[in-house]
């Protein structure tokens, strides 16, 4: 037993170690889904602000597909020294629910340093569409079971979670269209290939604001303040309660440093205290948190459990 306990506190002190000199070169910021997307610019707002705590470049690294699991595959399997982390959102925990099997373990292969922001989606149909209220583009979407396509980011993300949660509350069937990024999927809209998106709102604002498309709820508790005449999903009758915000957390391999992962954590709170961050937070709709690691986790595991209850009483097919 001594011998074993020696052993473990021996293999602990190099990264003891590491962590008083990390970082010693550029750390790469991993995300897994297109330029463009809400994910992508809040880790972009991100990496100036850690690169200037931490004194060496903090390059971020865009790796699309399959909701997010190609980018958390190669966390999983990156080095636990440190440089390499991922800004990961709800499509970590709804990949853990969707897909039957999955390259890496996503309790036991990552651990979280802090829950950023959260923020809200926003169900969107084109500017020409018949529908000008959700309760309207639900009643059709009951008179034309599966005739409707909705598209996505991709299967598992968390737009994609939102949408069948929404559709499972509603008692009505869509036809779900994936996409790489919010840019395909707003293009697809436009042309008429689907009749809707579920998107984040900060991707998605600016051409709600320039009257490119049209909001019909968003699925916090409440309003969004930059869209104040969109309601809320649950101001809808026999949808009191929905509630599908999301949330974005930066992750590490598992095994590294503590140190390191709460140096991050406190990096992330002094920006996010920084007003000109948090005004532009603000604008794209996003609730700052920056959340101990503790309570990251934490999130992430009752995440992951809602999600799979999730996938159980809406008869979500598994991948």
């Amino acid at each position: 037993m001594k011998r074993r306990v020696l052993l473990a506190a021996g293999a602990a002190l190099p990264f003891s170690a590491r962590a008083q000199v990390w970082p010693d070169r550029p750390v790469r910021f991993i995300q897994g889904f297109a330029p463009g997307g809400t994910t992508d610019i809040l880790a972009r707002l991100l990496a100036p602000e850690l690169a200037a705590a931490l004194g060496q470049p903090v390059v971020v690294e865009n790796k699309p597909g399959a909701g997010g699991t190609i980018a958390a595959e190669a966390l999983a399997h990156a080095r636990p020294d440190g440089q390499t982390m991922m800004l990961l959102n709800n499509g970590f925990a709804a990949s853990a629910a969707i897909f039957k099997r999955l390259p890496y373990d996503p309790l036991a292969d990552v651990v979280p340093a802090t829950v950023v922001a959260s923020m809200a989606l926003v169900l969107l149909v084109a500017p020409g569409a018949p529908w000008r209220t959700l309760e309207g583009f639900l009643t059709a979407a009951r008179r034309q079971p599966g005739e409707l396509n909705i598209a996505t980011v991709g299967v598992g993300s968390t737009q994609h979670f939102a949408a069948e949660a929404l559709q499972a509350a509603s008692g009505t069937r869509l036809t779900h269209v994936p996409y790489r990024g919010t840019p395909d999927a707003l293009v697809a809209l436009r042309n008429g290939q689907v009749q809707a998106v579920m998107e984040t709102a900060a991707a998605v604002l600016p051409q709600v604001q320039a009257g490119e498309a049209r909001a019909l709820a968003v699925t916090t508790a409440r309003r969004f303040d930059a869209l104040p005449e969109v309601p809320a999903v649950q101001e809808v009758a026999g949808l009191e309660g929905f509630l599908q915000a999301t949330w974005y957390a930066i992750g590490f391999p598992a095994g590294t440093d503590a140190a390191i992962l709460w140096r991050v954590q406190a990096e992330v709170v002094r920006a996010l205290e920084k007003p000109a961050l948090r005004q532009r937070l603000a604008a794209l709709g996003m609730t700052p948190i920056g959340s101990t690691p503790a309570a990251a986790a934490s999130l992430l595991r009752d995440e992951i459990e809602r999600a799979r209850r999730l996938v159980i009483s809406a008869n979500i097919p598994q991948q």
